[in-house]
């Protein structure tokens, strides 16, 4: 439905103002230079550009056509009427018509339109006000008069009538356009500061647009990258198989020739026999005996060589050799899974297993090395320099020092635990020194009932309180300076990573306070 106030029409879509060097785009709609200029920046990173208003799609940025009639009508008509939402503005002279009002004069309290502002008095006591501000505001509610004069005092603008009173003799006033003066050098003092702010948000929101920029770029780069992985893989799996039924196929066909032959002797020795029993059921019917006695009694029989010559051949050739294509299959399969493993990235973590010379006495590990469990009763250790002596903690037999690397933990038997990384020069008997993740030596993730939180030099980093399975995985990007934590649910959901510039080799490290924690293997399923 179309607007009752045609200078709507006159607004842009995007500041919500009149027209200002109004332009257009090739959809045809209308905008402020500036304003469609600062949207069009703002795309830049989307692959295309779009109309704020249509949505209409381009794909190169598209060229701002000046709009000469539309820039006529606002310069002309609308630029000097204020911006105002008051339809009562209406000449107080236009009787036979509704003209807007451009002006008000304070002195006659009467609103003038164009025509009737030009034969309006010019005489310095008819006072024109703009519209923005009624004349009530303008004039003393009490005297009538201008409002001339500002007093620090009441804070109040008051006429010449109210200045010469009792109340305001002794009040030192100042003249209304000394006091705006003032406001207006506090405003432009303000105004470069507010400028100041928007260049400083300006700068904020151009460095953020680069980073959503490169996010974007590397998403659609690695998407490409894993749909060109899985590509290759179906290639080599379609290989692989062709491989496979190629090789079933010459088996079958090789198998299946000499059963064909085997029967093609046995029907052919089947076919003589049956001739042969036919010819000796006739003589058996023939009562001449001259006959009989003339005729051999002697013929070739499926004996027990010709049988076990068959036998033998069928042993030797007459099954499928299983054994050979799985072979074939499994050895391909693995050869495209260990390029699979390169090509994510991801390099499996040697098996992981627990120092006992760095546990504290109240851990007892496990025969395997897997298992830490906490007691109530010290483990009777030998002494060990690098032994822990204030925490319940111990360190992996394993560091570190290049690479990407994973390893998992089994914490369903804890209700409270820490693990992480952490650098073999960790503090051993110091209080804080020596925590998993309060120090600069060390990265943690910590669960104390349902509470989780990462920590990293004493910062503690709050995680919200989700459901999460028993089983955390630990990441290690040595060279990207990165230590991730997920949680291995269905889908596997990422806790945090930490950034940090790596100058040791790292160690798995693990606090337990309360049962046991295991650690596996990054392949291992539980």
């Amino acid at each position: 439905m179309a607007s009752s106030d045609p200078r709507k029409e006159l607004d842009c879509c995007v500041c919500l103002n009149i027209y200002t060097d109004p332009v257009n785009l090739r959809c045809g709609h209308n905008f402020c230079r500036v304003c469609i200029d600062r949207v069009l920046d703002s795309q830049k990173g989307f692959g295309y550009y779009s109309c704020p208003q249509c949505r209409d799609k381009f794909q190169e940025r598209p060229t701002l056509q000046r709009n000469i009639t539309l820039r006529k009508i606002v310069d002309n008509l609308w630029s000097p009427q204020p911006n105002r939402s008051d339809n009562s503005f209406l000449c107080t002279y236009c009787i036979h018509s509704l003209e807007p009002a451009v002006k008000l004069c304070l002195m006659c309290e009467a609103f003038l339109c164009y025509g009737h502002l030009e034969v309006h008095s010019k005489s310095p006591e008819h006072v024109l006000a703009e519209l923005m501000v009624s004349g009530e505001r303008k004039k003393c509610s009490f005297h009538k008069e201008l409002l001339k004069y500002y007093f620090h005092e009441d804070d109040a603008y008051i006429c010449v009538s109210c200045s010469l009173t009792r109340v305001h003799q002794e009040h030192q006033g100042k003249k209304t356009e000394g006091e705006a003066s003032v406001k207006k050098r506090k405003w432009i003092h303000f105004i470069q500061k507010l400028k100041s702010e928007r260049e400083e948000i300006e700068k904020r929101v151009q460095s953020l647009q680069q980073c959503r920029r490169k996010v974007q770029e590397e998403a659609g780069a690695e998407s490409e990258r894993l749909s060109n992985l899985i590509r290759d893989l179906r290639r080599q799996l379609d290989n692989l198989d062709q491989t496979v039924q190629s090789e079933i196929a010459r088996q079958e066909e090789w198998i299946v020739c000499i059963y064909n032959n085997i029967i093609q002797q046995l029907e052919i020795k089947k076919e003589t026999l049956s001739k042969k029993i036919h010819r000796m059921e006739d003589l058996c019917q023939m009562p001449d005996p001259m006959i009989i006695s003339q005729e051999p009694d002697t013929g070739e029989l499926y004996d027990a060589e010709q049988r076990e010559r068959h036998d033998k051949e069928l042993r030797d050739g007459g099954s499928l050799d299983v054994a050979s294509f799985s072979h074939t299959f499994h050895a391909g399969l693995s050869d495209i899974f260990k390029g699979v493993i390169g090509g994510v990235y991801i390099q499996e973590a040697d098996e992981i297993t627990l120092d006992i010379k760095t546990a504290q006495t109240m851990l007892h590990i496990s025969g395997d090395h897997k298992t830490a469990s906490r007691k109530c009763v010290a483990q009777k250790y030998k002494y060990n320099i690098k032994r822990f002596t204030c925490y319940p903690q111990v360190l992996s037999r394993q560091s570190f020092s290049s690479g990407r690397h994973y390893w998992e933990a089994d914490v369903a038997r804890s209700s409270s635990w820490r693990i992480g990384m952490c650098y073999p020069s960790l503090d051993r008997k110091g209080q804080l020194e020596s925590a998993i993740g309060w120090n600069d030596k060390s990265w943690g993730l910590d669960r104390t009932g349902n509470t989780y939180t990462v920590r990293h030099r004493g910062e503690e980093i709050w995680l919200p309180e989700e459901n999460t399975s028993s089983r955390i995985r630990v990441y290690l990007d040595y060279e990207a300076g990165q230590i991730s934590f997920y949680d291995m649910c269905h889908p596997m959901r990422h806790l945090h990573t930490f950034t940090a510039t790596f100058t040791e080799p790292l160690h798995a490290a693990l606090y337990v306070w309360k049962g046991s924690v295991r650690v596996l293997r990054g392949d291992q399923r539980m």
